[in-house]
């Protein structure tokens, strides 16, 4: 069986906050490795769980996500699509939501088209408004 962590089990795998629902967790982690299930953590659940990491449990951006790679390549949770797992990367620039797009987009082979500059220079398309006429 296939099982996808939404961000409150994500939230309490890497927090262990409320303790008994961290155990929980936990313990149905396991039980899917034992299984050989395929555990997922989608790209919506990465950006929302970095999100709530940072604002409500006030980790630093790179702790956030430093934690989420963790996960994300230790094995036994795989991210989805596999792109968005490159997006935990440390880079300067874009941010990590930002990153998320680009690779999704990649994963469909999609450009990404923006007018943010940072993002253009992690890859996007970046569309520039047409030079003014003059005369």
């Amino acid at each position: 069986m296939n099982l996808g962590l939404d961000t409150s089990v994500v939230l309490r795998l890497l927090i262990g906050q409320p303790a008994d629902l961290a155990l929980i967790a936990r313990q149905r982690l396991e039980q899917a490795h034992a299984e050989s299930d395929m555990v997922v953590v989608t790209d919506l659940v990465l950006a929302e769980s970095y999100y709530a990491l940072v604002h409500h449990y006030k980790l630093d951006k790179d702790q956030a996500r430093q934690l989420l790679q963790k996960m994300t390549t230790s094995g036994i949770v795989h991210g989805d699509p596999p792109e968005a797992v490159e997006a935990l990367d440390a880079a300067p620039g874009a941010g990590l939501v930002d990153r998320l797009i680009l690779h999704r987009h990649r994963s469909l082979q999609a450009a990404t088209l923006t007018f943010d500059r940072a993002l253009g220079a992690a890859g996007a398309v970046l569309l520039k408004p047409a030079p003014e006429k003059t005369g």
